[in-house]
């Protein structure tokens, strides 16, 4: 589960999760918005590529909720989460879009979060908050681009940084994950969508676009429908995953309370369903995308090879054990299909 933004802005629901999380004993990934930690004040030190300096395509947040979302990413790194990016401007339209950005531009926007979020001290002077309590230049292995734009110019640069993975791809399908441009490619996935002909991206934006066509505040009868289809979109999705091919399930958010906060009741419930699995004593796992290539990098590649020969909803023919045979040593076939669940 990821969270893009993860800004708190006075609706709770950054500690709500953190506090899912901790209960049930999951790690989630946060991709911060450089710019949620540099007070609207000093928008001027923000430069961004083809853009006019200051300029966002999302809002600057209130000095209040600047400081809430210090507290917040402190809290969720001491508790094992991960901090990636989601870059600042988020510009999506337009020659100023992310997609139109070169190689060298990319690292001048990632330059920028980067320093907006270990300068955040400098840039705000307050002095009555705990410093974060990582080194970003470390911390820092991957990201997920506005609106899924970019990628192709992003990853050069972004491995040059040694980063390990990225998270834009689009539409991606439920299959085991291989690497674009010597980075892991870890998209959000197209994924069942109850009573529609279609399968929708494992994100609650493109559930709202299906949905409401992009409005935020539809009528509120239309609600309970969709939170219970939501809900179940993502419930199909990781079933769909772990009665097959155990491929890994990728889930992105917004900490938004779109069409009255449907959204975020929707990757709860779906939360607590795969949890619940978990402490059924099934083999699945919750952990951030850092954990994920941190597992998926020691594994054998042949038998990453044969997974990856699994399609969309494809069981092992005759069961894993047949399946792997000949992939690997025993030992290294079992690790590879057990924890072959990560949300």
């Amino acid at each position: 589960f990821s969270w893009d933004g993860a800004a708190e802005v006075g609706n709770g629901l950054f500690p709500r999760f953190l506090d899912l999380a901790k209960e049930h004993g999951a790690a989630m990934t946060f991709f911060l918005s450089g710019l949620y930690l540099l007070p609207e004040s000093k928008k001027r030190l923000y430069d961004p590529p083809n853009n006019p300096r200051g300029a966002s395509d999302i809002g600057y947040l209130t000095d209040d909720h600047v400081k809430a979302t210090l507290i917040n990413v402190r809290r969720a790194w001491l508790e094992g989460h991960e901090i990636g990016t989601h870059f600042n401007g988020h510009f999506c339209a337009g020659s100023g879009s992310v997609g139109n950005w070169t190689g060298s531009q990319w690292r001048d926007e990632i330059d920028q979060a980067k320093s907006f979020v270990k300068e955040w001290r400098t840039n705000t002077g307050w002095t009555d908050l705990p410093a974060l309590p990582f080194d970003y230049d470390k911390e820092l292995v991957g990201a997920r681009t506005p609106c899924l734009l970019g990628q192709e110019s992003l990853l050069p640069t972004a491995r040059s940084l040694g980063w390990r993975y990225d998270a834009s791809s689009p539409g991606g399908r439920q299959v085991w994950p291989d690497k674009k441009q010597g980075m892991w490619d870890l998209p959000l996935q197209q994924i069942p969508f109850p009573g529609r002909g279609f399968e929708v991206l494992s994100m609650d934006y493109n559930m709202l676009a299906n949905q409401s066509v992009n409005s935020t505040k539809a009528p509120s009868h239309n609600y309970p429908g969709w939170r219970k289809q939501s809900a179940q979109a993502y419930i199909q999705g990781f079933r769909r995953a772990f009665e097959t091919n155990r491929a890994p399930f990728f889930v992105g958010n917004h900490f938004e309370q779109w069409n009255g906060g449907i959204y975020m009741d929707a990757v709860e419930e779906a939360f607590k369903h795969i949890a619940r699995e978990k402490e059924k004593g099934a083999d699945v796992r919750l952990v951030s995308f850092r954990q994920f290539v941190d597992w998926i990098d020691v594994q054998k590649p042949e038998v990453l090879a044969k997974l990856r020969t699994l399609d969309v909803g494809q069981e092992p023919a005759g069961g894993w054990k047949t399946f792997l045979a000949g992939a690997s040593e025993t030992a290294g076939a079992g690790t590879a299909s057990s924890s072959a669940n990560a949300a």
